[in-house]
């Protein structure tokens, strides 16, 4: 959900048509969105102009019945967003004003941004459409340079940002009562509210985006002299609220409160060592038909993640049949969440390939190539990092284990089966090994619930897999391991 929050006061010859743009931009971008608009005692027509647009817009309107400023309005419908959403690590809010000087087609851009994995952007004014006075033009440079808020942010009194709602949340916890969270007003609440938010966003990006005084229809209520020195005025406690949200952060740390599993975790929860290659040869019956390989592939960084590179594939067939799969897997190397995934098969004459991005932290993923986002579960996984995943949990014979883990929530629970313990011979040797049964409800690939696979795994700490029995269109095939190799370490 996109909460678009719009603070008004005395706007009623341009609120109108700044919502409707909104309604055109997400009719176009289609995303679930909802306006909140804070009608701050307007003495005009704009109460009348917001009652009528709530009849045709997913429009909600707070109304002050005394004037209490911009600062106040904004800190209203930022916490009205966050109360209203259930899912604050996927939903944002975008903070528009009313005047028209926000272009609000840079909205969707800035959502991209977002769903990229940004926790805060920020529309900088990069040039300017219609005329202003020198004055308002001097002061309009000069405040940005007096109200530094890091983060690589120049243009600290913008007032077009979009955020990550959890970012609010985790800026607003422990804070003092009713005390409120701006402080400042004018320019300042804007470079106030960058500051103390741009410590707990991970991600803060810059869009540009024009601004149109070409459509502003009223004079601005204070003179850009006054707003200059406010913002004079103002820098010690912008930097104070900076560097206070900073070592609030920082305190959360020390008192073992992690804002993100791998901001916070020592040892890697993917243990597999790099290189780790698994051979299998592919029976059909007696006959050879192929060979797959398991491999651990390399350290890589996805959406400023560090995570394990793994992959599966398995090729050949036999007179009119022939398959090519490989799937492979970027998971998180401190919390085991899948952050891309990607399936590439060749059957027969047919070509199907699909890749995705997933951002746990978010709450969505996202398929290549599309433009719609979707929601995505706690803790993900994907078929490649089931495969690895299996071999770190605890398996009781005779157990059945459900796991609501598969990235597509309608494919959950993952359902793994420890069936019993077997003694077979692979790669030269007889081994102890688990037999898993595991299942991906409407599921694709050898772990579909039709494929019936069966997995023996090493009874041993390092749970190796040792055969894979799958299903497929022209009959069982079973793979075998022929090789097990990681660099610098002797074949067991």
């Amino acid at each position: 959900m996109i909460y678009v929050c719009v603070p008004v006061h005395n706007e009623a010859s341009t609120v109108g048509l700044v919502l409707w743009k909104v309604r055109q931009v997400f009719t176009a971008f289609q995303r679930e969105y909802q306006i909140i608009a804070c009608d701050d005692a307007s003495t005009d027509a704009s109460g009348d102009v917001l009652t009528s647009y709530a009849r045709v817009l997913p429009l909600t309107v707070i109304k002050h019945r005394a004037r209490q400023g911009y600062a106040r309005s904004l800190e209203e419908l930022l916490r009205l967003a966050l109360q209203r959403t259930d899912r604050p690590k996927r939903d944002c809010a975008i903070t528009l004003h009313a005047d028209f000087v926000h272009a609000p087609e840079t909205m969707e851009e800035m959502v991209k941004r977002l769903e990229s994995g940004a926790d805060l952007v920020v529309a900088e004014q990069y040039r300017e459409q219609g005329t202003r006075t020198w004055s308002e033009r001097w002061a309009r440079k000069w405040a940005p340079r007096l109200l530094r808020v890091g983060g690589g942010v120049r243009d600290s009194i913008s007032g077009f940002t979009a955020l990550r709602l959890i970012v609010l949340r985790q800026a607003t916890r422990g804070g003092a009562g009713d005390a409120p969270f701006l402080t400042t007003e004018g320019w300042a609440a804007n470079a106030e509210l960058l500051a103390r938010l741009g410590p707990h966003a991970r991600r803060i990006e810059v869009v540009p985006s024009a601004g149109r005084y070409d459509l502003k229809q009223r004079p601005s209520r204070s003179s850009p002299w006054q707003q200059l020195l406010g913002a004079w005025r103002s820098r010690g406690l912008i930097n104070a609220a900076r560097k206070g949200a900073a070592l609030l952060l920082l305190a959360a740390l020390a008192a073992g409160r992690p804002l993100a599993a791998q901001d916070s975790a020592c040892t890697p929860a993917v243990t597999f060592p790099i290189g780790e290659r698994l051979t299998f040869n592919a029976k059909y019956g007696i006959f050879n038909v192929g060979s797959a390989v398991m491999e651990v592939m390399g350290i890589d960084t996805v959406h400023n993640v560090e995570t394990v590179h793994i992959r599966f594939r398995i090729s050949g067939g036999a007179l009119w049949y022939h398959l090519d799969q490989t799937i492979e897997s970027w998971v998180g190397r401190y919390d085991f969440q899948s952050r891309r995934f990607s399936s590439i098969q060749d059957e027969r004459d047919r070509h199907r390939e699909h890749r995705y991005e997933i951002y746990p932290d978010s709450g969505f993923y996202r398929e290549v190539g599309r433009d719609t986002t979707f929601a995505t579960v706690l803790e993900p996984l994907d078929d490649a990092a089931f495969l690895y995943w299996i071999r770190t949990v605890p398996l009781e014979v005779g157990k059945k284990y459900e796991y609501a883990r598969y990235f597509r929530p309608d494919r959950n629970p993952v359902i793994i089966e420890v069936l019993g313990r077997e003694r077979v011979s692979v790669a030269g040797k007889k081994w102890r090994a688990i037999v898993v049964r595991p299942k991906i409800p409407q599921g694709r690939g050898i772990f579909a619930e039709k494929s019936e696979t069966h997995i023996w795994l090493s009874d041993d700490a390092q749970r190796i897999v040792l055969a894979i029995q799958s299903n497929f269109s022209f009959g069982q095939v079973t793979l075998k391991l022929k090789d097990y190799v990681v660099p610098g370490v002797p074949q067991p």
